[in-house]
């Protein structure tokens, strides 16, 4: 999903690219305020985690393949903030390095992956565990995925048609219809993360708490 350089105008560039500068500022933040120091390596590894799983692509058909993107996990983890600037470090790391994506467009990848992603994601998972009472979390975990993934993609979608790049009916078409496949990848992978970190009562704030209590007393 990510957007090479060359397929947004100038406006579009700017942009993203103050809204991007903005949103990883006051995650930072957040994050300076709010994060205790034990969950640092916590986030380190998923981190390195998410890193790890972009690089592996998988096809979906043809020539076209998808790759897990991770602002879901990370957000239902950790919550938005931090998921935000886990995935705008990620989204540096491969831009500057791997060419992953182009620089002049860092902004709306890091507004449409990072913080769409993130924030659809928490949104979604939060309100099923509490529809649910803390129950189906696997259930709520992949549908906040798909979501996430769905919604981030839309987001590239009306970039590239204000852009000009295509017209907007094709682009959402395009876009929403593969990463609504690529999006059961994404749930899969999400649902059995968050599972495995509850089985193994491993403490993570957003976390159902009747989960954690039940994984500790078994």
């Amino acid at each position: 999903m990510h957007i090479p350089d060359g397929f947004l105008d100038v406006k579009s560039c700017i942009t993203t690219g103050v809204l991007g500068v903005g949103t990883v500022a006051y995650s930072l933040r957040r994050t300076k305020v709010s994060l205790a120091r034990p969950e640092v390596p916590k986030i380190a590894l998923i981190g390195a985690f998410i890193f790890a799983a972009q690089m592996l692509n998988f096809p979906i058909a043809g020539a076209t393949s998808g790759h897990f993107l991770g602002g879901a996990m990370a957000s239902i983890l950790f919550g938005p903030a931090v998921a935000v600037v886990i995935m705008s470090a990620v989204l540096i790391i491969q831009a500057l390095i791997f060419q992953d994506g182009g620089l002049t467009v860092l902004g709306a990848n890091i507004v449409c992956t990072g913080v769409i992603g993130s924030y659809v994601g928490y949104g979604v998972y939060r309100a099923g565990i509490v529809l649910l009472r803390g129950r189906a979390t696997k259930v709520v975990s992949f549908a906040a995925a798909w979501c996430s993934i769905v919604a981030a993609s839309c987001g590239v979608a009306l970039l590239l048609a204000w852009s000009g790049t295509f017209p907007l009916g094709v682009a959402l078409k395009t876009m929403a219809g593969w990463h609504s496949l690529i999006g059961i990848g994404e749930g899969l992978i999400t649902a059995m993360v968050v599972a495995y970190l509850m089985e193994r009562n491993v403490a993570f704030e957003n976390l159902p708490s009747s989960s954690k209590k039940g994984a500790s007393a078994t």
